[in-house]
């Protein structure tokens, strides 16, 4: 016998997924067949923005953003095409969505009914972690409190009545998107478990014996970066803290219901536009953080795809991903052996310090009323984003190396972008007309056959009087889905009971992350701003931010106000989701000087062009608009042809220089000679 024969058996590999999903049900269908004919072996599912903020495609905030970032599902018909000819008892299926969690749900449970599935056999997912919404991705509905229990309710159904399914993933993944430290990104997602945890408890709605069976439906979907010595000891102090927490604080005695289970996406704010090829061996260090340690492997992985800082992935960028899975899996002898890591003196000071830390700071939000409250008071926003400023400045500085970005800048001419327009997919604009039609089609016939839906109207009473009362949610949705309810006439019944919400920004309490020491660059920028100031007239220059349509990655956004607030402008920032109507007034009304526009989910060829044209219309030619975010070539030149001052794209990773060029542009727009200020 071999040595290689004499070694245990091989553990399973992890669950393979790719994060997909586009255009139209159809579209998106064709692309999971042909996924799971390469190998891939379970589904994650990307929603497009209305789907996920409860909006139907025809509503003035879906426009530009249909099946941009996901697949639209407006309806029960949309859900069946999506899913055709795949067997949903057979399958685990991660959605990610999360104000509209519960909607979701309830649509593929009466798929799978049609299909004849027993579902007390689905397996699969929904994030529905609406804690992190509030602070990094930004597309929350309602009020924290409402919020909390759909999810309670999620909870609650889903142990009695489909108990092999993951009804919350716990999300840090956004929260490192947005700046998070490994002791923050732990600690908001524990605290956001014990607040759901805490939630399902209090509700009288689990019997305290079954309290075990909620905890070992509880997942987490988590970041790994590029550091992967210390994601990976993350991921160990992770499985700690979650283990102390669910025995000491629920009492849960089996230590099977106490494991830690996770899913993760690889990080994709290190993902570079500079040099992209640079973004493969990224994805493969990343991976490893999450995949060498057995006692700390995740159950299910997701890869990004090298050119996601450039634009959407093709299928064949979403392939080659997964065959980076594969490789590791099956080729290397990684799934051999036990914890390699076991007895590491390093790694286990490494994750004694950060449990230490962690717990300190779960402390800290508990006496503060929990992370409802803590979100609230505005307090992790606040955190989150200074964490963020604090690595954007040590990257600017060049203390924070990224290869490609800020130190071996050099290069050759890239093959694989030589015709960025073939580098990357791009959604057919057509494809918005087409859905919106789809739907009014449905609304006129869901009466008739072949579909013969009750009138939605009493699902939506009925609905409403749930939301007003106390009882489990679950079941008047599910109603909702048969009777063939929209997206939108599901979340706008649940908005006149609940209300909308609109979170804390964390901008203006954000502390200062670049000081204007003298000589520096932020000095020199702060006295262009001071004099420009001047030779208008005004006290101080004033800058809006705007953030049009759906896209709640507000990242960017905060990172630029946070610094032009240092550089002494006075700065108007509302938040996400703004209608172009909504931030051309604004800028009226606080008489700016110059309009940012940021921008992450693709809709810029239509919202920055409407923006321009109701500036033009009210005679604010004089206010240079900017815009920012992952915008394509052709696109920023076709922006700039519109009449954009500038266009910033991740590349342009200097902050302090993109605010100096918005000081030119306004110095521009108002006729004002250039002006050159000695540090």
């Amino acid at each position: 016998m071999t040595e290689r024969q004499a070694q245990k058996e091989r553990d399973r590999p992890w669950l393979m997924r790719t994060y997909a999903g586009h255009s139209t049900a159809e579209a998106s269908n064709e692309l999971y067949r042909r996924n799971l004919a390469k190998g891939q072996t379970g589904l994650s599912v990307a929603f497009d923005l209305p789907t996920q903020t409860g909006y139907d495609p025809d509503h003035i905030l879906a426009r530009g953003e249909v099946g941009r970032v996901g697949v639209p599902v407006a309806h029960l018909g949309d859900m069946r095409r999506l899913f055709q000819d795949i067997p949903l008892e057979q399958m685990n299926t991660s959605m990610t969505i999360n104000a509209t969690a519960m909607w979701l749900l309830a649509l593929y449970q009466v798929v799978a009914e049609e299909q004849g599935a027993d579902i007390t056999k689905l397996q699969g997912t929904t994030q529905n972690d609406i804690v992190k919404e509030y602070l990094s991705r930004g597309t929350h509905v309602f009020p924290p409190e409402p919020s909390l229990r759909l999810t309670t309710d999620m909870i609650a159904y889903t142990v009695s009545h489909i108990p092999k399914w993951n009804p919350i993933n716990i999300c840090s993944y956004h929260l490192q998107e947005a700046g998070a430290t490994p002791v923050q990104e732990i600690a908001y997602a524990m605290s956001t478990a014990i607040a759901v945890l805490d939630a399902v408890r209090d509700s009288g709605q689990v019997p305290e014996e079954r309290m075990g069976d909620v905890v070992a439906r509880i997942s987490f979907f988590v970041n790994a970066g590029v550091r992967f010595i210390e994601e990976m000891c993350k991921m160990r102090a992770f499985g700690r803290i979650w283990d102390k927490v669910t025995r000491e604080r629920y009492g849960i005695e089996d230590p099977r219901q106490r494991r830690f289970r996770y899913g993760v996406q690889v990080n994709s704010l290190g993902l570079t536009e500079a040099q992209p090829e640079n973004n493969v061996q990224r994805i493969v260090l990343e991976m490893l953080a999450v995949t060498l340690s057995k006692d700390a492997r995740a159950r299910a992985v997701q890869l990004p795809a090298w050119n996601e800082a450039l634009g959407l992935p093709r299928p064949w960028d979403q392939q080659w991903s997964l065959r980076i899975q594969q490789v590791l899996a099956y080729e290397s002898d990684l799934l051999e052996y036990d914890d390699i890591f076991e007895g590491s003196k390093v790694v286990e000071a490494k994750v004694d310090q950060l449990v230490e830390d962690t717990l300190a700071e779960i402390d800290r939000i508990q006496e503060m009323g929990g992370a409802l409250a803590a979100v609230e008071s505005g307090y992790l926003k606040s955190q989150l984003v200074a964490s963020h400023a604090e690595r954007r400045a040590r990257i600017e500085s060049g203390e924070e190396k990224i290869v490609g970005v800020n130190v071996f800048e050099g290069t050759e001419p890239n093959p694989l972008t030589a015709d960025l327009d073939t580098a990357i997919m791009t959604v057919d604009p057509a494809v918005e007309a087409r859905v919106v039609e789809s739907l009014r089609c449905w609304r006129d016939t869901r009466y008739q056959p072949p579909f013969n839906h009750p009138r939605p109207c009493k699902a939506l009473e009925r609905l409403k009087e749930a939301a007003k009362g106390t009882d489990n949610l679950m079941e008047a949705t599910l109603e909702c889905a048969r009777a063939g309810v929209t997206t939108g006439e599901w979340a706008g019944a649940l908005r006149e009971v609940f209300g909308e919400y609109r979170a804390p920004t964390g901008v203006s309490s954000a502390p200062v992350a670049v000081a204007a020491e003298p000589g520096s660059a932020l000095a020199e920028v702060r006295a262009r701003v001071d004099a420009t100031a001047r030779e208008l007239g005004v006290a101080r220059l004033r800058f809006l931010v705007g953030k049009p349509g759906l896209d709640g990655h507000s990242n960017g956004a905060e990172q630029i106000a946070v610094r032009a607030r240092d550089a002494g402008f006075e700065v108007v920032y509302q938040g996400i989701r703004l209608t172009p109507e909504q931030i051309v007034d604004a800028a009226l009304a606080e008489d700016v000087h110059a309009v940012g526009l940021s921008i992450l989910s693709g809709s810029h060829a239509r919202l920055v062009p409407d923006v321009l044209q109701r500036l033009r219309v009210a005679g604010a030619t004089d206010i240079p608009v900017v815009a920012g975010g992952i915008i394509p070539g052709g696109d920023a030149e076709q922006l700039r042809r519109a009449g954009v001052a500038a266009v910033f794209t991740p590349k342009d990773f200097d902050i302090t220089g993109i605010i100096g060029r918005i000081v030119d542009e306004i110095r521009t727009a108002n006729k004002l000679d250039p002006l050159e200020v000695p540090a």
